[in-house]
């Protein structure tokens, strides 16, 4: 049996290593497209902060993993898939054969359509070359400005902070991380940044970046206002990389869409990771869900059915965690709430502690927090669980922080 694998992210390497356990007999094979070993990109801001080096940044740190294991490591583009065939095709004209394939190429960001947004010294931060190019950028007392204050600007914006740079955060939405947060929560984070000398500008759009005298930049707001820029970061979204699949009869929506055995539309093809249209398991419907825990999800159960296993998904729970310059927040599920539901909320701004809670029922289906890391574990139970809180949501109503207790008290473990 071959198994190919096209993408060396968390899902891809998750699979191969899966499929390696599950089919001890099969060839194993991944095909990334960066001449670089397998890496996290969740690690670039660690690298840019210089608290590991670029092999810290590498998934697997023993240089002879995949080897040892006998999983193949191949470099190239894939220009095409030929599922008539069970083959795809390189750029280079290679072809690879393949018995089941994964399809587990991610995403990729895409920059703003603002004019200037190609100019030397405007990156995003994706790859690990552009954690090099940023790095040499981005010198104590630059001038630096983040386009977008999402999960991934705000990942970036640590490290930024802790490099000693001049640092502007531009997002056009009314808040931080509009799609983790509320208002209420988006704004605490905002005056956070603001505490720790990070300038921050929300509802706000950059209408062009031009060059200016010295190889500087200059960035026009909707405002009227300018801004001088050493440096320049786009983090204003991504998207699932598809294009390569045009013409091979594989269907695709915004990702590739798959069935709960992370089947497509092709036979003995799959697909894991940003690149698929998964199950939320809140919801029921099918979305892409780009972040590195659901990834890891996807590649490991993805492989369990290339190897013969029947292994169906019950979904991603939607989560996100993020640490914006020592403030933790974390969103879980329908965190905006689910239609006829009611919610419990403590907030504390001068502490910079929030808690939502979202009800469906007496059951808890979303939640956001800031400061208040001590519930993520718990919160994410309640969610996968749908457990009953019978009287205990009267109790949550009044003091949402009693998450444990509530946990405990209906499973009864407690009186």
């Amino acid at each position: 049996m071959d198994h190919v694998i096209i993408g060396a992210g968390p899902a891809g390497v998750v699979a191969a290593e899966t499929l390696r356990k599950t089919d001890p007999g099969a060839n194993v094979t991944i095909i990334g497209d960066e001449t670089e070993p397998p890496y996290s990109r969740m690690a670039l801001p660690y690298y840019l902060i210089k608290r590991i080096g670029e092999n810290g940044t590498y998934l697997r740190k023993d240089t002879g993993h995949f080897g040892n294991l006998g999983i193949a490591v191949k470099y190239g583009r894939v220009a095409k898939v030929e599922p008539g065939q069970h083959r795809v095709t390189l750029q280079d004209g290679q072809h690879l054969g393949y018995d089941r394939l994964l399809i587990a190429t991610g995403s990729r960001p895409v920059p703003p359509p603002i004019p200037g947004v190609d100019l030397p010294g405007v990156h995003p931060c994706w790859t690990l070359e552009d954690g090099r190019n940023i790095a040499r950028l981005a010198q104590p007392g630059a001038k630096v400005v983040l386009m977008g204050a999402g999960f991934i600007g705000c990942i970036i914006l640590e490290a930024l902070a802790k490099r000693g740079v001049e640092l502007t955060v531009v997002e056009m939405a009314d808040r931080m991380v509009p799609r983790m947060m509320s208002q209420t929560a988006g704004t605490m984070i905002k005056k956070w940044c603001e505490t720790k000398g990070v300038r921050v500008l929300t509802s706000t759009k950059v209408t062009s970046i031009e060059k200016a005298k010295g190889g500087t930049l200059v960035m026009r707001l909707d405002t009227g206002a300018e801004l001088p820029a050493d440096l320049v970061i786009s983090a204003t979204g991504v998207r699932p990389n598809v294009e390569f699949l045009q013409g091979a009869g594989i269907d695709v929506d915004h990702g590739v869409l798959i069935n709960d055995r992370f089947q497509t539309s092709a036979p003995d093809i799959y697909a894991a990771g940003d690149v698929a249209q998964g199950r939320d398991f809140s919801t029921g419907e099918y979305s892409v869900q780009a972040i590195q825990p659901t990834a890891v999800d996807h590649g490991r159960t993805a492989a369990f059915n290339m190897a013969g296993r029947d292994v169906r998904h019950q979904g991603s729970v939607n989560m996100n965690v993020l640490d914006t310059m020592g403030l933790v927040s974390s969103s879980f599920g329908l965190w905006m709430g689910a239609k006829g539901g009611d919610a419990a909320e403590l907030h504390e701004p001068e502490a910079f502690r929030y808690l939502n809670l979202q009800f469906q029922g007496d059951v808890v289906v979303g939640a956001h927090s800031i400061g208040l890391t001590q519930h993520v574990g718990v919160l994410r139970g309640l969610i996968q669980t749908r457990l009953h809180l019978k009287d205990w949501k009267d109790r949550l109503r009044k003091d949402p922080t009693r998450i444990m207790e509530a946990y405990l008290g209906s499973t009864q473990l407690v009186a």
